[in-house]
């Protein structure tokens, strides 16, 4: 019986932009160390429920006097609005105390901090986004003579995408707007403002590590470049079987998340285990926390996630490490430590961990990130530093794994990344190499001077 072990930690928000704001956010470039923060909020009135049984619905609505504002398909997971002038936290409190309840948290927002209102990129040009130092650091060129990602999709979790772009022509697929809630995942915004083109600098990376892949664009992020938990989790869901007929392999093998929240949240959590298709009885961490609960995963609800994992429907999430410089701090979704995700650092071209990328030894990998050209809105070139860039550069060498290798699990790519890592100066942490992955190969690693960290 496949199961999910949800923690019971608080629920409390932070975003990667800046120490302390309360939101999922960006994963974006550097910021000034004057960079304000903004109090946490909450999405106001709402709550995430996972009921153990989709049966106890209409009961524990009217116990709670809850009304549904969405759900997950047929799945026992909800997003519910409080009534009249109820207490947020009595009500969560109550519900986590609900036998027929496995997990209960609030919905967070925030608003973009002052930082955001600048600059977010400097002009590059269409030369420098395929010769510049990331390519010839991941050995993409000898990689691509063994595969480009051909017939793969990545699904890019973002700001959404200039879809016209020169860079992107026969790339793009269908997405869809979670933000405005339709099919159209253009990015919004004007330059220097939220995050815009954040994503279309993260989807041309994603096509600089894999040529031949397909993208994507799911918008998860409004014009501010800010979303929520509940936003994040449905994008993921529909990544994985975006025409809702699970028998139908449709979906992106590959989920590129350069956004995140600094506290584990349940939902979240258990999303990112669907589209994996993992299976937590196999999940040898699992044991060692005493405060995690068994829930199981037998609600009919879950039937088309069974089906869609049984014609290969999973994805390998790729997610950003953050921007803080903390060997302590970490990032969820990327810190999930499920054995189908991996957390992403940013390297620099002296073969180091970029000052502002996150250290700690709960990361993964490292991958090229300061400095990065890549395509902006309008048909430019833009240059990016962040734990973003270096997130969906692994992206798009996991689509060169699953080319070669179409029927390997979530797992059976992130081991394989990880092994043919090389390494880095003063850090045990590891570079991607996309041609020793592809090849299965281990690459000796440069001689370094003195350590840097």
């Amino acid at each position: 019986m496949r199961r999910f072990t949800t923690p019971t930690v608080p629920h409390r928000f932070g975003v990667w932009l800046a120490p302390a704001v309360a939101a999922l956010g960006l994963v974006t470039g550097l910021l000034p160390e004057t960079a304000l923060a903004a109090p946490e909020t909450r999405v106001p009135g709402e709550v995430l429920v996972q009921l153990r049984s989709g049966a106890d619905l209409p009961a524990v609505q009217t116990a709670y006097r809850l009304a549904l504002v969405s759900r997950f398909g047929q799945r026992p997971i909800f997003r519910f609005s409080l009534s009249g002038r109820q207490d947020m936290d009595a009500v969560v409190n109550a519900l986590r105390a609900d036998p027929r309840v496995a997990a209960a948290e609030p919905n967070f927002h925030a608003g973009a901090p002052e930082a955001r209102k600048r600059s977010v990129w400097s002009v590059g040009t269409p030369g420098a986004y395929t010769t510049q130092w990331a390519p010839a650091a991941l050995g993409l060129a000898a990689a691509h003579t063994q595969a480009t990602g051909q017939g793969l999709r990545v699904a890019v979790l973002d700001t959404g995408i200039d879809r016209h772009h020169p860079a992107f022509a026969g790339r793009v697929l269908p997405g869809w707007d979670f933000v405005d809630g339709d099919a159209d995942p253009s990015e919004v915004g004007t330059p220097g403002t939220g995050g815009y083109g954040h994503g279309t600098h993260v989807a041309g990376l994603v096509s600089l590590a894999a040529p031949g892949a397909q993208i994507m664009p799911l918008r998860v992020l409004d014009a501010s470049g800010e979303g929520n938990i509940w936003v994040l989790a449905e994008a993921m869901l529909h990544a994985v079987d975006p025409d809702g007929v699970p028998s139908t392999p449709d979906g992106a093998r590959i989920i590129n998340m350069s956004l995140g929240t600094t506290q584990r949240t349940e939902i979240l959590d258990l999303v990112t285990r669907l589209v994996e298709c993992s299976d937590d009885d196999d999940d040898d961490d699992d044991d060692d926390d005493d405060d995690d609960e068994d829930v199981p995963l037998d609600d009919p609800g879950y039937d088309d996630d069974r089906e869609r994992c049984n014609v290969l429907g999973s994805a390998v999430v790729l997610a950003a490490a953050g921007n803080s410089g903390s060997a302590t701090e970490q990032q969820f979704p990327a810190a999930e430590n499920s054995a189908g995700s991996m957390a992403v650092a940013a390297s620099t071209q002296r073969r180091t961990i970029a000052s502002f990328s996150n250290f700690g030894a709960w990361i993964d990998v490292t991958a090229p990130g300061e400095g990065l050209t890549s395509p902006v809105p309008g048909g430019g070139y833009g240059v990016w530093s962040g734990t973003s860039m270096a997130t969906p550069l692994v992206a798009g060498v996991a689509a060169l794994l699953l080319e070669r290798n179409p029927d390997w699990r979530p797992e059976d790519v992130t081991k394989r990344l990880r092994e043919t890592a090389v390494g880095l100066c003063g850090t045990p942490l590891r570079q991607v190499h996309a041609d020793a992955a592809v090849r299965n190969v281990q690459f000796p690693s440069h001689s370094c001077g003195s350590p840097r960290r």
